[in-house]
């Protein structure tokens, strides 16, 4: 640890405990436990996301809590610490807090809860999604792999989202694609790519839907294809390779099962996500909405539109946009407002009509805030972020205590500005050379 000596500074980050202990009806779950617990069991799941400092998750840990206990031995409730435990939370795609998700008969496809957030609006979901599995199994339809049993007659045979590549058709399916490939070098007569390809092909009808088919599994037949297998120095079989636009190919070193292979691909997809949306503060919704959803909330306060023009302003969005990227996992709300738009935020941040372009961190639930003491460029704003990202960084309490008057305002149409048209005035009746010899 580093400690500076002679000054005392506060964090945007204090340890908070979980919500949920041994003696409640909720089972903690985690990356350790849950493929066994949820994934390999028989049970129906709801299983809460969430983050300790989310104002909404805390609201909805006691209702959590009755469910589970009215639910026990029924239905299994568990929950995750997605702050703790970020694989998991991408695993699954949660991308805000709370993130509930019901996990039935299939448990490699998840169903989002949309239901309302009381104890009673949980159990009634709870128990419509039991009937629904219940019935499924006397109709027969087990559900695919869904126990998390693995092997061939899990039903995961159909090979229909494998996209098979050649020689031919690989170039210019993958090398030059925005998408992520795994590709799978195999041959016929493998034992261990027979093995696999129940797993592969159950894994790619998964991947595909959860990430929309910006994550492709293909295989190649390396006892045809030998030009490829040359190429990428293929030795054995199978070999797993992960292509990746701009970057080398490079060896996928988990274990042939379904789950695993799932993981990794979600992984992949998260890494390639695209940043989280930069938001104009036109009114107080979309400033609550986005700070109490995210453990921070960056705001930037730029120039006016008539000190920089259009292309001045993008400059300046264009920075913020990569820092969002850059920053993406961390799960950040990212907002930006005009100098003088919304003055009283501005007052209660200390930025106050001065210092454009201005950048704050703010903790909603804390209601602290952090201010860019460096340069609103990359290089000032990525150590400003990554100080906030450790924990360090000097902070203030927001002016007031929460959140200022928000006034609504147009969003900025993309166009320089304009000055206020003034009224023409009519010198036609003065005669401007007798005025001149009064003035003499």
């Amino acid at each position: 640890l580093l400690f500076v000596l002679g000054t005392v500074s506060c964090t945007l980050f204090l340890a908070v405990n979980g919500l949920y202990s041994a003696s409640d009806d909720v089972i903690e779950l985690t990356p350790t436990n849950f493929n066994k617990e949820v994934i390999q069991s028989e049970s129906l799941w709801l299983v809460e996301f969430y983050a300790p400092w989310c104002g909404h998750c805390q609201r909805l840990t006691p209702e959590w809590k009755k469910a589970a206990t009215a639910l026990k031995g029924v239905v299994k409730v568990g929950a995750v610490d997605a702050d703790k435990h970020q694989s998991l939370g991408g695993q699954y795609g949660v991308r805000g807090f709370p993130t509930i998700k019901i996990f039935g008969a299939n448990k490699n496809k998840a169903e989002d809860y949309q239901g309302g957030r009381t104890s009673d609006a949980i159990v009634d979901a709870a128990l419509s999604a039991l009937r629904s599995l219940v019935k499924d199994r006397l109709s027969g339809r087990s559900g695919g792999y869904s126990s998390g049993k693995q092997g061939r007659e899990s039903g995961g045979g159909d090979k229909k989202d494998v996209i098979e590549l050649t020689d031919d058709s690989f170039d210019k399916n993958v090398i030059n694609s925005d998408d992520v490939w795994m590709v799978e070098f195999y041959a016929p007569w493998c034992g261990h790519c027979k093995n696999l390809e129940p797993e592969w092909a159950a894994a790619a009808t998964e991947v595909k839907e959860q990430t929309k088919g910006k994550v492709k599994l293909a295989a190649v037949d390396a006892t045809v294809n030998q030009m490829l297998a040359g190429r990428y120095g293929i030795r054995g079989f199978p070999t797993i390779k992960i292509f990746q636009k701009g970057e080398d190919p490079v060896d996928y070193d988990g274990s042939r099962t379904r789950s695993d292979i799932i993981a990794r691909a979600l992984d992949l997809f998260s890494d390639n996500a695209p940043p989280p949306e930069l938001l104009e503060i036109i009114s107080e919704d979309v400033l609550k909405s986005t700070c109490d959803a995210h453990q921070l909330c960056i705001i930037s306060v730029l120039p006016h539109i008539l000190d920089t023009g259009a292309s001045g302003r993008n400059s300046y969005l264009d920075v913020m946009l990569k820092m969002a990227e850059k920053y993406k996992k961390k799960m950040w709300g990212w907002l930006w407002t005009e100098a003088g738009a919304q003055s009283d935020l501005e007052s209660s941040l200390g930025i106050g009509g001065f210092g454009y372009p201005a950048m704050a961190a703010i903790n909603a639930r804390k209601m602290k805030f952090a201010l860019l003491k460096g340069s609103f460029s990359e290089q000032g704003i990525n150590e400003f972020l990554r100080e906030l990202s450790v924990g360090r960084g000097s902070t203030a309490p927001v002016g007031g205590g929460a959140f200022p008057k928000i006034h609504s305002v147009e969003p900025w149409d993309g166009k320089d500005g304009e000055l206020p048209v003034e009224d023409d005035i009519d010198l036609s009746d003065v005669d401007l050379d007798d005025w001149d010899k009064d003035e003499l």
